[in-house]
């Protein structure tokens, strides 16, 4: 099987997210279903770069993943682009019998059964702000496989007053989640430094709107990948 792979890197931090601050490998696919206005992984995403994505075995990316982690078991983040559009399963499957743990974010478009062998399935609905609609019936079919995920959660990136409260809106539907909002990143340029003031500032919006308005349901995080090291790509 090949899949296309738009960069592997780390260990790192996870910047975000349920499982931020922990120490990942990410496998980063190429491809993707969305044109979010925002998008941070253009080079990932757009098919102008497919020429740029690896085609690679799943057994290549394993051991490019062994290599990485230096055989030492830790978390691999499937991400994107949109992960869901390939099959990750026989990946997830060696590095599960080596005692690897992963995780994968997406939007939430496209069900795949592979979702159930995941230790974290990260579901991050896009809001208005990106101009994307989500079809929420494929959504509720990844949240039915993600059930046998050992955990689901629900992460939404908040731009604007409209985002907010249209992400208080989806947690009343998906209650059941645990729910990560972050503040999204305005300036995605990797060649224009990132303003750590501007986002504090952004951070603090986000906090004070929600304390304000007595919603304590979501935690409210900074993109820490972007606080240590700006938009560059890889880290």
């Amino acid at each position: 099987m090949t899949l296309r792979i738009a960069e592997i890197f780390g260990p790192t931090i996870q910047g975000e997210g349920a499982l931020i601050g922990e120490p990942t490998v990410f496998v980063r696919a190429g491809g993707c279903d969305y044109r979010c206005s925002w998008c941070d992984s253009l080079h990932a995403v757009e098919s102008k770069y497919r020429h740029d994505w690896a085609k690679m075995t799943t057994e290549t990316v394993w051991k490019k993943v062994r290599e990485l982690s230096r055989d030492r078991p830790l978390t691999v983040s499937l991400s994107g682009g949109n992960p869901a559009i390939q099959d990750f399963g026989p990946l997830i499957s060696m590095g599960k019998a080596a005692n690897y743990r992963f995780a994968c974010e997406t939007q939430g478009s496209i069900a795949r059964q592979w979702f159930a062998q995941l230790d974290t399935l990260v579901l991050s609905p896009k809001p208005p702000s990106s101009g994307e609609r989500v079809d929420w019936d494929a959504f509720d079919a990844c949240r039915d496989i993600g059930r046998k995920a050992r955990q689901q959660v629900l992460k939404i990136v908040i731009f604007d007053e409209v985002d907010y409260q249209w992400a208080r809106e989806v947690h009343a539907r998906h209650s059941d989640l645990a729910l990560f909002l972050q503040p999204g990143n305005p300036v995605v340029d990797p060649d224009i430094a990132v303003d750590p003031q501007s986002l504090a500032d952004r951070l603090g919006w986000l906090t004070e709107m929600a304390m304000t308005d007595g919603w304590f349901a979501p935690r409210i995080l900074p993109q820490l990948h972007v606080l240590i090291w700006g938009n560059k790509r890889g880290v």
